[in-house]
């Protein structure tokens, strides 16, 4: 991925990239509209072949792209099979968003993904944007250099950050609005 924070991508595919046999969106994300809740497989899904309503599929599912099929700078290693992280900004704030496969939810701590989603954190703060792995419906904020539990959260609650120092250096006190 590129050293700079990136920018809220369109959502349309990139050139080259195309879903294969990627599936992850249709576990880590809640579908309302068919009743399905993050982290269970949508019972039109079929893992590792797509999807079994595609002609027919809900809006919502029509206009998704993850990060790596809209942002042809994202390494291979970040595609959602792979990774078990699908990635989104989200539009209300132009906060990161990972949502984690609920299967592998330590994906998000391991290399090269934690470091990389530290370092965005690092220049998305700057802009007033953040970064959140959520595992299902439980969310981490990353810092950039600490992570900080926030708890059950939905992508539209608030949380509020004030920089703090410690004998350590600096800390980030987090607190929920």
């Amino acid at each position: 991925m590129p050293a700079a924070a990136p920018q809220i991508v369109p959502f349309a595919a990139a050139p080259g990239r195309s879903c294969g046999a990627c599936t992850l969106c249709c576990k880590v994300f809640d579908v309302p509209s068919l009743n399905k809740p993050a982290g269970t497989w949508c019972p039109h899904c079929k893992p590792g072949a797509g999807c079994g309503i595609h002609d027919t599929r809900p809006q919502h599912c029509r206009e998704f792209f993850c990060l790596w099929m809209s942002d042809p700078t994202m390494p291979d290693e970040w595609k959602p099979e792979r990774s078990k992280i699908v990635l989104t900004y989200f539009p209300g704030n132009g906060f990161l968003y990972a949502q984690v496969d609920p299967g592998s939810p330590q994906a998000w701590r391991k290399a090269p993904y934690y470091d990389r989603l530290r370092a965005l954190a690092r220049s998305l703060n700057e802009k007033g944007r953040h970064v959140v792995v959520f595992v299902n419906d439980n969310a981490t904020l990353i810092m950039p250099d600490e992570a900080v539990p926030l708890g059950p959260m939905k992508p539209t609650d608030n949380f509020k950050i004030e920089r703090a120092f410690g004998p350590k250096g600096a800390t980030y006190q987090v607190t929920r609005v």
